[in-house]
């Protein structure tokens, strides 16, 4: 009887163990934590603000008081990092159609027309590179409401416009003190591939084309 119950106890802590490992494991490999972790990396801080893209692998995040940021891709296996100066500007794509805008030296082009998208809403923040000239995120694409932690297209489109408004802030900010982006440490003209695959192209090149309307 005793060695039934040693047994037992066994099996339970055991099974505790395996539990506490896995949940370890999860947390680990949280997709937003392992973007967040990317960006901070690449930032030399937490970054803030940030934005990811759940169940997308795509991430952005800001080191304001450096004047840099850095956008991750792959779940943070790849990062590249800009000076805050090298922001051009944001556009929120709903659908197809630019609906609103924020650049560096325009006046902010608002959203005027909060109809519900029906096939996507995407931001795709703007730089002064030839080699990565932009950097979409798609916020809400349909099905996503059928996945657990996801908004819905609505609140989307909020969250994009509320990007739209922090972008444009932050340009006027750098702007008006343009010393805080240009006292960064030095980073090379070109973005700076933090952590790459030689002979890769960034994934976001290849369907990206239709939806633009450069500058």
């Amino acid at each position: 009887m005793d060695e039934v119950g040693r047994l037992l106890t066994l099996l339970v802590l055991l099974g505790g163990a395996l539990t506490l490992v896995g949940g370890a494991f999860i947390w680990v490999l949280d997709e937003q934590r392992r973007i967040r972790r990317s960006l901070a990396g690449v930032l030399n801080a937490p970054p803030e603000p940030v934005l990811v893209a759940r169940g997308r692998g795509l991430g952005i995040g800001f080191n304001l008081a450096a004047g840099l940021v850095a956008v991750a891709w792959d779940r943070g296996a790849w990062c590249l990092k800009y000076r805050l100066d090298e922001l051009r500007g944001v556009e929120l794509i709903a659908d197809h159609q630019v609906a609103a805008r924020a650049f560096r030296g325009e006046a902010r082009r608002p959203l005027d027309q909060m109809a519900t998208p029906e096939e996507r809403v995407r931001l795709r923040f703007v730089f002064d590179d030839p080699t990565h000239p932009d950097f979409p995120i798609d916020l809400w694409l349909p099905g996503d409401e059928d996945l657990r932690g996801r908004p819905d297209a609505d609140e989307a489109l909020q969250e994009a416009n509320r990007w739209l408004a922090r972008v444009e802030a932050m340009l006027r900010r750098s702007a008006l003190h343009p010393s805080a982006s240009k006292a960064a440490p030095a980073i090379a003209a070109q973005t700076v591939p933090a952590m790459v695959h030689e002979d890769t192209e960034p994934p976001w090149d290849d369907d990206n084309d239709d939806d633009r309307n450069n500058p």
